[in-house]
């Protein structure tokens, strides 16, 4: 039996290397998701074809996706953020401190994070995924976080 797995298991960046804003917004939120007891991986492959920037899976088995925007131009460009709903629980816009923060919709979380860690300035809310849809997401998150070990 034949069966497509939830994640893409991608050893290395889809887009190759990364802008520093960018890279510096993406390490402070992973520090951020440990700080609050959540185990990050960066640039995950979701099954529709979108990356998210940082996933994370939380204590109680939540899962935490990060989009980062590291220039109002960069969100502008990017209306793409509605595709990760389906494979997460919450879900957050993560910028630098300069960011405008009010082009930014409410009903998402928003981060705000530098290269040593990152601040939850707004919440969001909780859109509790299927149970079937966790587990699987759960395995393949798993299995993706070991296949990235190094041997």
């Amino acid at each position: 039996m034949s069966a497509t797995p939830l994640l893409t298991l991608s050893l290395s960046p889809v887009d190759g290397p990364r802008p520093e804003t960018t890279r510096r917004i993406t390490r402070g939120v992973a520090r951020l998701m440990v700080d609050l007891g959540h185990a990050p991986l960066v640039e995950v492959a979701l099954p529709n074809g979108r990356r998210a920037d940082v996933m994370a899976l939380g204590p109680r088995g939540e899962i935490v996706i990060c989009e980062v925007k590291s220039s109002l131009e960069d969100y502008r460009c990017d209306r793409k953020w509605g595709d990760y709903a389906p494979f997460c629980d919450r879900f957050y816009f993560a910028v630098s401190t300069g960011f405008p923060h009010t082009v930014l919709p409410d009903e998402v979380g928003l981060i705000v994070a530098d290269d040593f860690g990152g601040a939850i300035l707004r919440d969001s809310g909780p859109q509790p995924l299927a149970p079937a849809r966790r587990k699987a997401l759960t395995i393949a998150f798993a299995r993706l976080a070991a296949f990235r070990r190094p041997f």
